[in-house]
């Protein structure tokens, strides 16, 4: 029932910011225990958690992507924005959002969207 769906510039020149929106329908991003995450996966590698914003929301940032990544919401509009400062060529992936639920013992990816090609080139 819960769709997400990704949008911003598919293109993005390096040393500027990129920025999604991550648009979230038949759920709320404010609803408990819920989180919203941001995951990408460059050219032939394996998926990157980037960082997420709980329902609450606080956020929480890979240590390797926090002095230059922030995600922030607007609950009216139930979306929330990745931002990704400085660019260079090897934040070339695909970015995806997707909501975090918590399991036993853990938690699970249970709601993705398509997720959208996001290249950093001059």
């Amino acid at each position: 029932q819960v769709q997400l769906q990704e949008s911003g510039p598919g293109l993005v020149k390096p040393s500027q910011t990129l920025s999604l929106t991550c648009f979230v329908s038949g759920g709320s991003i404010t609803t408990k225990d819920y989180y919203w995450s941001w995951i990408r996966q460059p050219p032939g590698k394996g998926l990157e958690w980037m960082g997420s914003i709980a329902y609450s929301g606080s956020t929480a940032y890979s240590p390797s992507l926090e002095s230059r990544t922030s995600i922030s919401r607007d609950t009216s509009k139930n979306q929330f924005t990745l931002h990704v400062s400085s660019v260079t060529p090897e934040d070339t992936a695909v970015y995806y959002c997707a909501r975090m639920s918590l399991i036993w013992g853990g938690y699970e990816y249970d709601s993705w969207g398509q997720g959208t090609q996001v290249t950093v080139s001059s």
